[in-house]
């Protein structure tokens, strides 16, 4: 384990095992948590984003998580200042704490440094964009920013609006303004494989299955009704199939399927975008499917020996 305080940082692509390693190894060494989910910051927003339940936080301080409102703006500037400030109290303490989650924008945000345009909110220039609709302004996205499309998710409303919001402010797209500047503590990365394609797809039915089980549905029904069914987050991967079912728009059976179709092919994407991630002396080490705290505490371990020599 590393003697001085760095940042462990614990990725890969959706439903392959990072939560739980990360609670494993933050219980084994008394570390916290910051959590890297673009929904997971979001109150409320609870089971269909696999957020870690209230039992499984137990004993291990989680931040980042449950800092938004569903219906407010937070941006990437937003997360990036306070997981830096964060990471800079922890570090005071001597202590190094751990970043997971797949949300490769938020990781890089941390550890590459990324230095992000500040543009404000435009309520005016949202509004006509919302009216829109996602598909188009996704549509518009790739027209003006293609680089900075083929890193978000079609049904990402969030993402797709503010990439769009700095484009027509700054008339320059966000993906050529991203610039870095790496912190100089010690970042070990390390990146949980996919399983084989169908192993992966039973690993992201049988969550969905556990997601139903504990209330999702009701989880959906209690947002439409406190923030209206037009919510944009109400519109990203999982929580819109789900939705279709329950406005009859769709059968159960079939929302499920498209979940986990949607789901795989966006942990695909996931995927590219990790293996392009590491760079430089700060590489991304990869585990396999299903590694548990043993294996993460012996790359850890070998990791460190390797900066002693």
């Amino acid at each position: 384990m590393p003697k001085s305080p760095g940042l462990i940082v614990i990725l890969g692509a959706t439903a392959t095992g990072k939560t739980g390693l990360a609670i494993a190894l933050a219980k084994s060494r008394n570390l916290p948590i910051l959590s890297a989910d673009s929904r997971q910051i979001y109150r409320h927003f609870d089971i269909g984003t696999a957020k870690p339940t209230m039992a499984e936080r137990q004993g291990v301080p989680h931040y980042l998580i449950d800092i938004a409102e569903p219906d407010s703006t937070f941006t990437l500037a937003e997360y990036q200042q306070q997981a830096q400030t964060l990471i800079a109290g922890f570090h005071a303490c001597g202590i190094t704490p751990i970043l997971t989650g797949g949300t490769g924008l938020y990781i890089k945000a941390i550890a590459s440094g990324l230095q992000i345009p500040k543009v404000s909110p435009h309520p005016e220039l949202r509004s006509q964009l919302e009216q829109l609709g996602q598909n188009s302004c996704y549509a518009m996205l790739k027209q003006v920013d293609p680089q900075g499309a083929a890193k978000i998710h079609p049904h990402d409303c969030v993402r797709t609006m503010r990439s769009l919001e700095v484009f027509y402010v700054t008339g320059i797209p966000l993906s050529e303004q991203q610039r870095e500047n790496p912190p100089d503590y010690p970042i070990w990365q390390i990146g949980l494989h996919t399983p084989e394609p169908e192993i992966y797809r039973q690993w992201i039915g049988d969550r969905i299955e556990q997601m139903l089980l504990r209330g999702w549905l009701d989880e959906i029904r209690q947002l439409q009704h406190r923030y209206t069914e037009n919510l944009p987050l109400l519109s990203t991967l999982g929580y819109a199939e789900m939705a279709d079912y329950l406005a009859d728009k769709t059968d159960l059976a079939t929302a499920k399927q498209l979940t986990v179709d949607r789901t795989y092919q966006f942990g695909k994407r996931q995927r590219t975008w990790f293996r392009g991630s590491g760079h430089g002396d700060r590489p991304i080490h990869w585990l396999q499917s299903g590694s548990g705290l043993d294996e993460l505490l012996e790359l850890l371990n070998l990791l460190h020996d390797r900066e002693d020599r």
